[in-house]
């Protein structure tokens, strides 16, 4: 099977790899169920492509649990580290995986590793306004429009021939630095070039959507859960001779997509010891029917049961299905 991303190979995508649109959560999936002994307040720091997410699944946990509180900040998969270190959060979620240098800040105060779990998976889309003339790019093409190395491109340089376009600038939309968004773009597809300075940063996911769907010539990135009908996410080639593949769930399980990508969840989990009812109940919740529903929801892509097993293995929680 082929890699999901550059780097990183989906394990335990398989099982779902032939699903048929619209995709379904993986049937071998538990139903959460109730416990006793759940109470607190549930702080996630991190990623802002996420927040959609964690808010959803704090609100199906209080369901069950009525009187714990949530708390979801999402300013940038940056700020995830150091709020786990510093004991800001409980959860911290990255739309990139952690740094080698966040790794190290965390394992040197604690002496143990943070724990990485694999949550849900997006297909990160390059928007159009809904009228744009265009359907598809080259990874290359994304990489001279985005990427400092390349002039600034019309729309002309990009195939179009409807005079009302051709000569019009590529007006470009983006993420801050603090985004996993951000350096997962940078790292991918600009090969860690540095962005053209005439992107426009924005301050959230779905600020870039919003800006793209407002300016007719505008073209962002931005997580595919953030897409509205004011949009297009174009269809990508990861090589100029390969087809040109839209962002779906499918094309996502079998690799054919070329920037799609895990979403994670990191905690303090120290080897040996039993997370605390309410982060183990959080964590049960994700990986759960329940928890997978709401990833499709909020238009990402649910883990499988294989991935859901390896993760709750891995901060020590019993594995029944």
């Amino acid at each position: 099977m082929k890699n999901l991303l550059a780097g990183l190979v989906l394990a335990g995508v398989a099982a779902v790899a032939n699903a048929a649109a619209p995709v379904k959560v993986d049937s071998a999936l538990p139903s959460y169920t109730k416990v006793e002994g759940v109470s607190g307040t549930l702080r996630s720091m991190g990623s802002d492509t996420m927040n959609n997410l964690m808010t959803h699944w704090g609100e199906e946990l209080k369901k069950f649990y009525p009187n714990i509180q949530i708390a979801v900040e999402g300013k940038g998969s940056s700020t995830a580290p150091a709020a786990l270190i510093e004991g800001q959060a409980q959860f911290g979620p990255m739309s990139r995986a952690m740094k080698g240098d966040e790794i190290e800040k965390f394992e040197k105060k604690f002496g143990y590793k943070p724990t990485g779990l694999r949550v849900a998976i997006d297909c990160l889309a390059i928007y159009v306004h809904k009228d744009a003339p265009i359907d598809e790019l080259s990874m290359e093409q994304a990489k001279a429009i985005f990427s400092v190395d390349g002039k600034e491109m019309t729309w002309g340089d990009l195939g179009v021939k409807d005079a009302a376009w051709a000569s019009k600038p590529v007006s470009l939309y983006g993420r801050n630095s603090a985004s996993g968004t951000y350096g997962y773009f940078k790292e991918h597809v600009l090969g860690k070039k540095d962005f053209k300075p005439s992107v426009k940063e924005q301050p959230g996911s779905s600020a870039v959507v919003q800006a793209v769907a407002t300016d007719k010539f505008g073209m962002g990135y931005s997580g595919i859960g953030y897409k509205t009908a004011d949009v297009k996410a174009l269809k990508i080639k990861a090589t100029a001779k390969d087809p040109a593949v839209a962002p779906t769930a499918e094309a996502a399980y079998d690799g054919s997509y070329a920037i799609a990508r895990f979403l994670y969840v990191y905690v303090n989990a120290k080897p040996g010891e039993a997370l605390d009812p309410l982060r183990a109940e959080f964590v049960r919740m994700i990986f759960s029917k329940q928890g997978q529903e709401g990833t499709i929801k909020d238009g990402y892509i649910p883990v499988t049961a294989d991935i859901a097993r390896e993760d709750l293995a891995r901060v020590g929680l019993p594995v029944k299905f």
